[in-house]
């Protein structure tokens, strides 16, 4: 009998948890336009919050004027060049496709001697490359203009989206420097948020993902730059044609954590084709530096945004992107994160409740 009206309250409580989760998909539908670059605002505003209090400090204490500085550096040194990295991409891209076709009637020379050399996969690639240079032009041509036909159909393919993403571009300025102006408060709202839902833990939950985000941002993002700077040095230093095309793409291969090497190994090899091997073995010793700086200079920059094992940030960023794309490279750490340290937590939890009963009894 006592149980009757917990058993009376029980379809108001299910009505009441289906209009809350209606409420919620039908919010999360209409802001779906907007929620890509509301991710990226706030994943931009937290990794530079310190940034914007030291610049607000400097400035009198104006807030206004702070946001003013942090919106026009975000656009000059993360929106414009990512922009223009795009753009570079776009453009060069029908060159590519000319340049295959350039490449199928000129004919393929025949693999220099070095090429048999290399260990292990030395004699497949030249026997590989023998068989393409024996090809005559018209069979060459017509291996690689499937090619060169695919390249262009993905551009005219794309070019609707470049639109969308360059008006998120510009929706990710607005939205941050929103969030720069009023950031103590939406801050302040999460913290209420979390607490409501689990106490001091949820508060927590919410420090740790602002120091992952920070971490990968530092690590990651810092990283990605430094190399592509480098590796667009190296080659406009070597004389490299489309330098600027490469190091756009580096810079994107390094943001996706493949690296700057594919590219610089290929620019290696056409150096040594084209019969210049001083400037090739230059290209490739700075290759061998360009490509090592992640090892060194990533962790000591996520070590200083975060307190949290490399192990964990390193498989946050890779499954992450994997899971969730570009946009993975900051989720995938702020949830490895915060689950390990919610599971630490209450196993030491645990532990200690054993100890004390132990000593109790």
């Amino acid at each position: 009998m006592t149980n009757l009206p917990n058993l009376r309250e029980l379809p108001r409580i299910l009505l009441s948890v289906l209009f809350i989760a209606a409420a919620i998909i039908a919010s999360l539908w209409v802001l779906q336009p907007f929620l890509p670059a509301l991710i990226w605002a706030t994943l931009i505003v937290v990794a530079t919050w310190p940034l914007m209090r030291a610049a607000q400090k400097r400035l009198w204490g104006k807030r206004g004027l702070a946001v003013i500085v942090m919106t026009t550096v975000l656009l000059l040194v993360v929106i414009v060049p990512l922009a223009l990295a795009v753009l570079t991409i776009i453009e060069h891209a029908d060159d590519f496709g000319d340049g295959l076709k350039t490449l199928a009637r000129a004919g393929v020379p025949p693999p220099p001697g070095w090429v048999e050399g290399l260990p292990l996969i030395g004699p497949k690639l030249a026997a590989e490359w023998q068989a393409i240079a024996a090809l005559g032009a018209g069979e060459l041509q017509a291996r690689i203009a499937p090619y060169a036909k695919g390249i262009a159909a993905w551009i005219l393919g794309k070019a609707g989206t470049f639109a969308a993403f360059f008006l998120h571009l510009l929706l990710t300025a607005i939205i941050s420097a929103m969030f720069y102006y009023n950031g103590e408060a939406a801050a302040a709202g999460v913290r209420a948020f979390a607490r409501r839902l689990a106490g001091s833990r949820g508060e927590q939950a919410v420090t740790l993902a602002g120091q992952a985000i920070r971490a990968v941002a530092l690590g990651v993002v810092v990283t990605a730059v430094v190399q592509s700077l480098l590796g667009g040095i190296g080659l406009a230093v070597a004389g490299v044609p489309v330098a600027g095309f490469l190091t756009a793409l580096i810079f994107v291969l390094a943001i996706a954590q493949i690296g700057p090497a594919p590219v610089l190994l290929l620019v290696v090899a056409w150096l040594y084709w084209s019969g210049d091997p001083v400037w090739g073995t230059a290209m490739l010793v700075w290759t061998l530096i360009v490509g090592s700086l992640d090892n060194i200079l990533r962790p000591l920059l996520i070590k200083r945004g975060a307190d949290l094992p490399l192990v964990l940030i390193f498989a946050g960023v890779i499954g992450g992107l994997l899971a969730f794309g570009l946009v993975g490279l900051f989720v995938g750490p702020v949830v490895l994160a915060v689950t390990y340290t919610q599971l630490a937590a209450w196993v030491s939890e645990g532990a200690r409740e054993r100890e004390a009963s132990s000593a109790a009894s």
